[in-house]
């Protein structure tokens, strides 16, 4: 629910801000005085697009924000800000974080419902009917359609599958010729990651044989042979310890130097042992070369990597296994499909049975609302229509569609067809209602409602039922109405007014300001009779204590 919103300059607005109840608030003034500007706020906040046109005249741009408590969000709220500039480029910011209008419209968009009578157009698509009927349901439609979908996304899997594996078995001969040949020749290398990296740490070992051998020979020579390192090394130790008897700090480098004599003995060792290590095989090092060869001309072909090549032989594998199995992987794959098509048959029963069972419970209900709504005996039906199984879409195996009857005795046709724009406004609060008192019943969290114009033309009797059924719709939503009825306005529990004056400049501004008391009770009188005379003035007073 939209617990404060705050707006700066969008269309007459200079500055306002409301902080609506978590029932019903309404907002109310004369007929030009600016209150459609509020609900344009509130559809930048919901993420719809923005227009420049928007932005009051003068200003460099405008900005929405609102502290927000959302279903299943934190306890602390969620604040939301929406800026647009001069030349029509917009800004979000959610939490104090940049942030995009799709995630505004995730996350506040669809707590927040607009009803005006634009929007109630949405109630004359199909499509939205089976999410009508599914809302009221509740968790078996809910699990229906979930098991439904799911059981409809492996079908769909399993059906890929078998396309995918008759047309390995069209493929042209030369292809299955082509995946045997690369069978074969990866086959003949029998490659292996583990393998090829053996080969790159062997391969320069054998290749530079005698180089090692030199190089270690040689090394040894020179610290151990004739004349070498150790030869020198024992020497120098030898003299320093004979002139130590004159300066004893001699003995200490001549220490050092007998402790480099044990390091090179210990190196020399190494190197004798290293020696037997190094095998110049020139067979072997053939062998090595051949092998190497034959990975550069496979990872060439089907590489970069060997991992590359394992799984083109794969691929290659399973083409040549499709054509030799005679059709047993086609066979799989097409029990698979039937086993899956099964399971989609009967998620698609259970969805439809719950879906047939809601319909006319649903269906009852909304006429009942209606008929509080002053409609008469006008009535609604559902319309469920099996599709055939090419024609299953995630939305179910089934059409759904809401009829509308606008008399007994008439017959029931789509709405979209024969219903008013004023009827279909009332059919419309006339499922918020129901689908509202049902997700209340179930503990739901309440999400915002703004009606505009939702009472244009009515008067009289229907305005009383209005009220009441808009008062009811509050208990379990947050409900915001623009209205100019009065039977509309006592009910609610906060009241503002919508006034326009001169502002700065020559562009008139709009103000809202919440109002109660003696100012309630003559915007009352103003509503009932164009003017605050005593006989209004006491009618106000009378409308305000019976909601009281």
């Amino acid at each position: 629910m939209i617990d404060e919103l705050h707006v700066t300059d969008v269309a007459l607005i200079h500055h306002a801000t409301i902080e609506p109840a978590a029932g019903l608030t309404v907002l109310t003034g004369e007929t030009g005085t600016g209150k459609t500007a509020l609900l344009s706020s509130i559809k930048l906040l919901v993420g719809e697009r923005a227009d420049a046109g928007s932005v009051r005249e003068g200003a460099s741009g405008l900005c929405v924000e609102a502290r927000l408590f959302l279903p299943d969000g934190d306890e602390d709220g969620l604040v939301a800000r929406r800026r647009v500039t001069a030349d029509g480029r917009s800004r979000v910011e959610i939490d104090g974080h940049i942030s995009s209008v799709r995630e505004l419209s995730e996350r506040v968009g669809s707590s927040v419902d607009l009803c005006g009578q634009h929007e109630h157009q949405r109630l004359l698509k199909v499509q939205a009917h089976v999410d009508l009927l599914d809302a009221w349901a509740g968790e078996p439609a809910r699990a229906a359609r979930e098991a439904y979908r799911s059981a409809l996304s492996d079908a769909s899997r399993a059906r890929s599958e078998l396309e995918r594996i008759q047309e390995m078995g069209r493929s042209a001969q030369e292809q299955v010729d082509e995946a045997a040949f690369v069978l074969r020749r990866i086959d003949e290398v029998g490659p292996s990651e583990e393998d090829y990296e053996e080969l790159e740490e062997t391969l320069p070992r054998a290749e530079h044989a005698e180089a090692l051998l030199r190089a270690a020979h040689g090394a040894r020579d020179s610290l151990i042979g004739d004349g070498g390192t150790l030869e020198m090394l024992n020497e120098a130790a030898s003299l320093l310890h004979d002139a130590a008897a004159y300066d004893r700090v001699l003995d200490r480098y001549a220490d050092a130097l007998e402790s480099a004599v044990i390091d090179i003995e210990d190196v020399a060792s190494d190197l004798r042992g290293y020696q037997d290590t190094v095998d110049f095989d020139p067979e072997a090092l053939d062998e090595l070369q051949s092998r190497m060869a034959a990975y550069q001309g496979l990872l060439r072909s089907y590489g970069p990597r060997v991992k590359d090549v394992l799984k083109r032989r794969e691929k290659a594998a399973e083409l040549v296994q499709a054509v030799q199995n005679g059709g047993e992987l086609e066979r799989k794959a097409r029990r698979a499909l039937e086993e899956a098509e099964t399971r989609l048959s009967q998620a698609a029963k259970t969805l439809d049975k719950v879906r047939r069972t809601a319909a006319p419970q649903l269906a009852a209900a909304v006429t009942k609302e209606m008929a509080s709504l002053q409609m008469g005996s006008a009535q609604v039906a559902f319309q469920i229509e099996a599709l055939p199984r090419e024609r299953w879409a995630a939305a179910g195996p089934s059409t759904v569609e809401l009829l509308y009857r606008p008399a007994a005795g008439l017959t029931a046709r789509p709405l979209r067809r024969i219903a008013s724009g004023g009827e279909v406004s009332r059919v419309m609060l006339a499922v918020k209602v129901v689908l509202g008192e049902a997700a209340g019943s179930a503990g739901a969290e309440a999400e915002t409602l703004v009606f505009d114009e939702v009472d244009a033309g009515v008067g009289g009797a229907t305005a009383v039922s209005l009220a009441h059924v808009l008062a009811r719709l509050a208990k379990t939503h947050q409900v915001i109405v623009v209205t100019h009825l009065a039977q509309v306005a006592v009910m609610a529990e906060r009241h503002y007014l919508v006034s326009k004056a001169e502002g700065e400049g020559t562009v008139p501004e709009t103000t809202l300001r919440e109002i109660s008391g003696e100012e309630r009770v003559a915007e009352i009188a103003r509503m009932l009779s164009g003017s605050a005379t005593e006989a209004s003035l006491a009618h106000a007073r009378e409308l305000l204590a019976q909601r009281a």
